[in-house]
């Protein structure tokens, strides 16, 4: 999700970008990019149920110069990826006691009949800096409620990390031996395993740090092949964060770097994948600041939600995915 801390020149560039970006609300086909027009979102995480498609977002609320202003996190849902149902906010980040601000990236994940839901906030003075929470809910759209109490994920749990904004971005996955785990970071990508009860962590926290990686991994897997998708920032050739990714023969590594999938989000410093297969296709969820809704044009902290079709080589690796206004409208 958002960032903090990168070089402040680089952040006011991609500020000013955005701000003075012609981002015209168009008149669209139901499906095109960017899928949510009405409110400005971010940081998509998908999960399917059935035969629908829920999608999980940040909402940004950010007015004129402010960079940030995330209070509630969205959910939308979809059974045709043309038309999407508002189900509304499903928590705000005050519904956890011990967070004080920041309704970060999110993703949610079904397991033993529950939905759990995974969150980075602010956490307060207790445990200053960035942390990561667990709700959980009967429904995929809520109502979610604080399942521990207290953050899953401190900055005191990775003192190796640079700086107090590394624990974000947290993203979730039950490998076939039901075995679930949990990877997040900013500048350190960190995974571990989690105890059955999911509010816990079960063992040791590792590094697992890729290539140019900024923030927003998302695990999957396909066939026999593991995945680690991310938001990527090479600082000596970009401005803006792009999504790589690398690929791994189990959960535990070792992890081949595999280099770019897909360029930067228009006008937009942030990137963010969310990856998943619905309905015998694979989907690339990510978003961009091109969206303008009434006087307020996109810009860092004014994104929106877009998806491209995702396509494999015969190898396992992913084919180059180009961002586009058509989204899965193309023929």
């Amino acid at each position: 999700m958002a960032k903090i801390g990168s070089v402040l020149a680089v952040v006011m560039v991609a500020l000013s970008i955005g701000a003075a970006a012609p981002a015209k609300d168009r008149p669209a086909l139901p499906g095109s990019n960017p899928i949510i027009r009405d409110k400005f979102t971010a940081d998509p995480a998908p999960l399917v149920i059935g035969d629908r498609l829920y999608l999980y977002v940040g909402h940004d609320e950010a007015q004129r110069d402010e960079m940030f202003n995330m209070r509630e996190w969205l959910v939308y849902s979809t059974t045709d990826m043309k038309h999407w149902t508002d189900h509304g906010p499903i928590m705000k980040v005050t519904d956890f006691k011990w967070a004080k601000q920041d309704a970060w990236a999110s993703q949610a994940i079904r397991k033993n009949g529950r939905y759990w839901f995974y969150a980075a906030v602010e956490h307060d003075s207790t445990h200053p800096g960035k942390a990561i929470a667990v709700a959980v809910a009967d429904s995929p759209t809520g109502p979610f409620v604080d399942a521990k109490g207290s953050a899953l994920i401190t900055n005191e749990m990775t003192p190796k990390g640079t700086h107090s904004w590394e624990d974000i971005d947290p993203t979730v996955f039950t490998d076939g031996d039901g075995t679930t785990w949990i990877a997040w970071g900013n500048r350190q990508c960190y995974i571990a395993r989690l105890k059955p009860n999911m509010i816990e962590i079960d063992g040791p926290i590792t590094e697992i740090t890729p290539p140019h990686f900024e923030e927003g991994p998302w695990l999957h897997k396909r066939g026999a092949l593991y995945y680690l998708t991310y938001a990527s920032l090479d600082r000596a050739k970009h401005r803006n964060e792009r999504v790589s990714y690398s690929t791994a023969p189990s959960i535990k590594g070792p992890w081949t770097y595999r280099g770019e999938l897909t360029g930067s989000g228009k006008y937009s410093f942030t990137i963010h994948p969310g990856i998943v297969e619905y309905k015998k296709n694979w989907y690339l969820f990510l978003h961009n600041a091109t969206l303008t809704i009434g006087d307020l044009n996109g810009s860092i902290g004014r994104r929106a939600v877009t998806v491209e079709r995702l396509r494999y080589n015969a190898d396992g690796t992913m084919r180059p995915v180009i961002q586009t206004d058509a989204g899965v409208t193309a023929p």
